[in-house]
């Protein structure tokens, strides 16, 4: 039977100290560990501030040329002054994400002649970078009410901060913050004018009905009578528009693109992008096909509406098309640079745009390329992350990389055993380099950018006094997969207390969305693990096959499948860890993981209640066929088959053994909550005992409120007993 939390339960919100205050007892003890260079005027100098203890810090003045680094508690004592410097003086709210609403977003016009880099700030103040808006350009950001995001230059100079509002705002960055721009209309019409002003490409399509889901708001802050709230929520399966391309020339005539090449896009607005050539003879627009099998660039004549293939790029599983169909058009000599797994891994390759054919393979191996960073088009080189190169560094690692388009000249020009983030100067000549690992804190280098030649080491982070505080430094450890051979990475999280006579039970932070990867590889407190580390628990996190960044056929694991979420790995991994670790007691394993990963921790009871006994799945996508359409068709396929059953939790809930918490915002937007409430209906159908605690007044990402943070301690607590 279902039931509410008892109130026993509230005795044990009463949780040791120690976990309770790691946040207060770790704050500001980590120093040395942020480097944001502000760059004089010459191009080959600049300063930074560094914090240097509790209430500490000094400037550096960094030689940019020779390396050459003087020191000061202050800037005058350097000669410098604040009007030698491209820094803005705009003053930045840079405070965390501290809730999440209803879903909303942004539309970024960038007006300035650089790229600029977009960041989400979460709830830990984390800056989780978002790839780049190019000069000139515009970017469509999905969001929630409530988050924070920050834009930056390519050289780190933090230049505005944006919180998403209830409504889409369209927001220009101008170099002086972020100025609001009128309200776009709810339905965009694609429109694209040619370059010679002669002739427009617009969109037309048949309206579909959109699905909407209603929410109730039972305690709205505004009054005591509940409120319903309805908002469009297009799911897999609905019906979707299926635009026509019209060309209008100068003389108004109207001609329709013939639709052969591009019957059934999966767009949910009916919009198509449209990219002119520079002498208006034809124009360029993506043809993803529903189900995203296959992804084509069509190109069509303005003067006849023929359409041709530019590229076309077939898949038996999927394409990553949100993260994998990269491209830059190099229309002067008639090429165009374009991303594609067709190998098996994420590489760039170019086209020749005119026959539609690949000329060569710009990059190739065992290794996949993650972001493009630069194409410079006068000397026919990109620059571009990569992760993957180095034999017995961890795969997932980001470094530097720069090859010439005709392949040859491939450089890595990072080194440390880390994963990187890199800010150029503004010309370009040299960049920071700042590395870290979950296991190792940050490192700042300057480096010379013609072949990463180490110009000088900028600053080491020191932890002792975050060590000294009761922080555990977390273990990286490697295991075989299930096919005997891949290598599955991951960390343990000790708690400050840690007795290797004791025996401690083990619990698994989840999340196997395939659309990244998710075992932390950068620096920083991991404060939700290690909290719960503190209350006698051995926490792990890793990555099973599935998810990202590792090959195509790593990844093809998730396809039609997301019930595998990668169990028959992180089962292995566990086991493996726990050969060499006695400690670790697997007769007591538990997991926990919000929105996919809530998915996820609920499926561990169903499939695999041998090995996990206890589970928290927070605002959990129960039944892909419930969940919003472009995630969920992504990785399921389209039309909705039967395999949409066979990894739905709802389905399966006859299957329930062990002690299971469910925990729903009742306002949450991104996953429809009545998915868990027919999960809900369904264990009780089943006689199932089980905890269910719906949380009024809050959205996605329940269980990350205090109220749902405690629950979910308090329930692995009870049911585990550390």
């Amino acid at each position: 039977m279902s039931r509410l939390f008892p109130l026993f339960y509230l005795a044990l919100f009463y949780l040791p100290a120690l976990a309770d205050d790691l946040s207060k007892r770790t704050e500001n003890t980590v120093f040395r560990d942020r480097v944001k260079a502000n760059w004089l005027l010459d191009g080959k100098t600049f300063w930074y501030r560094v914090q240097t203890g509790p209430q500490a810090h000094e400037y550096v003045l960094i030689n940019a040329e020779t390396g050459k680094r003087q020191t000061a508690p202050a800037l005058k004592e350097l000669g410098i002054i604040a009007g030698d410097s491209k820094t803005s003086t705009l003053k930045l709210d840079l405070h965390p994400t501290r809730r999440t609403g209803e879903s909303s977003g942004f539309k970024f016009i960038n007006k300035l002649a650089t790229e600029v880099d977009l960041f989400w700030i979460n709830q830990q103040g984390e800056h989780i970078r978002y790839g780049s808006i190019r000069a000139g350009a515009e970017r469509e950001q999905h969001s929630y009410e409530g988050h924070v995001w920050l834009i930056t230059s390519p050289t780190g100079e933090q230049l505005a901060t944006a919180e998403a509002e209830a409504t889409i705002k369209t927001l220009i960055i101008d170099g002086k913050g972020l100025t609001k721009a009128r309200d776009e209309p709810k339905k965009p019409v694609a429109a694209g004018k040619s370059p010679d002003g002669s002739c427009s490409v617009t969109s037309e399509a048949t309206a579909v009905p959109k699905r909407q889901i209603t929410i109730v708001d039972s305690s709205p802050k505004d009054g005591l009578q509940p409120k319903i709230k309805v908002i469009d929520y297009t799911k897999p399966g609905d019906a979707l528009p299926k635009p026509q391309l019209v060309i209008t020339t100068a003389g108004n005539e109207k001609i329709r693109v013939p639709k052969d090449l591009y019957q059934n896009p999966f767009t949910e607005s009916g919009h198509l992008d449209v990219t002119w050539s520079p002498d208006s003879s034809e124009f360029y627009f993506n043809y993803n096909q529903r189900g995203h099998q296959l992804y084509r660039i069509l190109a069509a004549n303005a003067k006849t509406g023929t359409v041709r293939v530019v590229v076309e790029e077939p898949s038996k599983t999927f394409i990553d098309y949100t993260s994998k169909t990269w491209r830059h058009w190099l229309h002067q000599s008639n090429e165009l640079i374009w991303m594609s797994e067709r190998d098996g891994w994420c590489h760039l390759w170019l086209y020749d745009i005119k026959t539609g054919s690949p000329k060569h393979q710009v990059t190739r191996g065992r290794w996949p390329v993650r972001e493009v960073l630069h194409v410079d088009e006068a000397k026919r080189e990109v620059w571009f992350m990569a992760s993957g190169l180095k034999a017995g560094e961890d795969p997932y690692h980001l470094h530097l990389c720069r090859v010439n388009l005709d392949g040859t000249g491939f450089q890595q020009l990072t080194a440390g055993d880390g994963n990187h983030r890199v800010e150029f100067s503004p010309n370009r000549d040299c960049f920071i380099d700042s590395w870290s690992r979950a296991d190792h804190p940050p490192v700042h280098e300057l480096r010379r950018s013609r072949d990463g030649h180490l110009v000088c080491e900028l600053e080491k982070a020191g932890i002792t006094a975050l060590l000294a505080a009761g922080w555990t430094m977390p273990e990286r450890f490697t295991a075989r997969g299930r096919d005997g051979k891949t290598d599955i990475h991951g960390i343990l999280i000790k708690p400050a207390n840690f007795n290797p006579e004791k025996k401690y039970p083990v619990i698994e932070d989840i999340y196997a969305g395939p659309h990244s990867a998710f075992a932390p590889k950068d620096f920083n407190r991991q404060l939700r693990m290690h909290q719960l580390a503190e209350l006698g628990f051995i926490i792990v996190k890793m990555d099973g096959m599935g998810t990202n960044h590792r090959g195509k056929a790593f990844h093809d694991v998730c396809w039609k499948n997301l019930k595998d979420a990668g169990f028959p790995d992180r089962k292995l991994w566990i086991k493996e860890a726990a050969k060499t670790r006695p400690w670790m007691d697997l007769s007591r394993v538990g997991i926990y993981g919000g929105s996919a990963g809530g998915q996820n921790a609920m499926r561990a009871l169903l499939d695999h209640h041998d090995f996990y006994k206890v589970a928290v799945a927070d605002c959990g996508c129960h039944d892909n066929r419930m969940d919003k359409i472009w995630w969920n068709e992504q990785w399921m396929g389209w039309p909705v088959d039967e395999s949409y059953k066979h990894s739905s939790n709802l389905e399966d809930a006859h299957k329930l053994q062990g002690h299971l918490l469910l925990i729903v915002g009742e306002l949450d937007t991104n996953v429809d909550p009545a998915t868990t409430a027919q999960v809900v209906g369904a264990l009780q159908k089943a006689g199932k005992t089980f905890d269910f605690m719906p949380i009024v007044g809050t959205g996605h990402g329940a269980a990350e409120t205090p109220y749902g943070s405690k629950l979910r301690e308090a329930f692995l607590v009870r049911h585990l007993k550390p």
